[in-house]
């Protein structure tokens, strides 16, 4: 998960900068025969990768219908080997089963919020634009922001801006927001935002927007971001076919911490898997110059091999 907001476009003009695609088509390797999932697909940026490289089809996972929609139109003619499922990536099994599909070649995940939410105003996303309090990534189901502050504790809320924020002033802010919540202040993203940073403050040694930490917090909180991660590991890797593979790219070292304990368990030795390596893929420089949410990408392959 992405925890800044280096660049920002347009609604009509998402920008676009999928992080270490050259390292995740190595690790994938794709194949004209195979098949292979992207569960994040976003705005396509691995699909388009892996389909330059040969994969021969690719079932395309995404719960955001926007990002769905702008992907298959910047894939243009290569949408004919790509199958588009608006879905989480979280039921890729159930998803198969429904496609007819036993065993995969490889499986791409990306955790990050994908550069058209966060881009977007209107999502509710950004606490540098003015936006709804709604940060779904699936806006056809679930609760928005807004709806889950009014319905929350502070108590609540401060274990969820330490938990998924790690923000030291967790109960400061939290009790900040549900005030500002009780007077009516709270009328979008960026009101939210002149909240927390009144309430976080800011020390000389930060280098970060002081909202970056609750906003990020209140977003996984939102899509239960955290929620089954290890399950879908474990799944995603039991439909992998003999030498396929299985590559999740983290932003965050809630979601790093999972991804990582969990592969390891799989790989333990006298089972069917192996680790691509020991510690995680990270960006070069010259991509972290480039596309500033590659500086905390951490790349982790799993590759079955009996």
């Amino acid at each position: 998960m992405t925890t800044h907001e280096p660049s920002r476009s347009s609604d009509a003009d998402p920008v676009h900068l999928p992080v270490l695609v050259e390292e995740v088509v190595v690790l994938v390797a794709p194949r004209p025969d195979g098949t292979y999932v992207d569960g994040t697909l976003g705005l396509g940026g691995h699909t388009a990768a892996l389909l330059e490289a040969g994969a021969g089809r690719v079932i395309a996972l995404d719960r955001d219908e926007d990002a769905i929609a702008v992907a298959r139109e910047r894939l243009g003619a290569r949408s004919s080997r790509v199958t588009f499922v608006h879905e989480d990536y979280r039921q890729l099994p159930a998803v198969l089963t429904r496609e007819g599909v036993a065993g995969v070649d490889g499986i791409v995940v990306d955790l990050g919020v994908s550069s058209m939410q966060l881009d977007t105003a209107s999502r509710g996303f950004s606490f540098r634009q003015a936006g709804p309090l709604d940060m779904r990534m699936d806006r056809s189901k679930g609760a928005t922001l807004q709806d889950r502050i009014a319905a929350t504790d502070e108590t609540t809320l401060a274990d969820v801006i330490w938990r998924f924020g790690e923000e030291r002033r967790a109960r400061r802010v939290a009790r900040a927001v549900v005030e500002a919540q009780d007077r009516g202040e709270l009328t979008d993203t960026l009101a939210l935002a002149s909240v927390v940073r009144r309430a976080a403050g800011s020390g000389s040694w930060e280098r970060i927007d002081p909202a970056t930490r609750t906003f990020q917090a209140l977003r996984i909180w939102v899509n239960g971001e955290l929620d089954g991660l290890d399950t879908f590991v474990e799944d995603a890797a039991g439909r992998l076919r003999k030498d396929g593979r299985l590559a999740v790219l983290a932003f965050h070292s809630l979601e790093d911490r999972v991804v990582k304990h969990t592969m390891r368990r799989l790989a333990t030795p006298a089972t069917e898997y192996r680790l691509v390596q020991r510690r995680a893929i990270v960006a070069s420089d010259a991509e972290r110059a480039t596309n500033p949410r590659a500086r905390s990408a951490r790349l982790r392959g799993l590759v079955r091999v009996a």
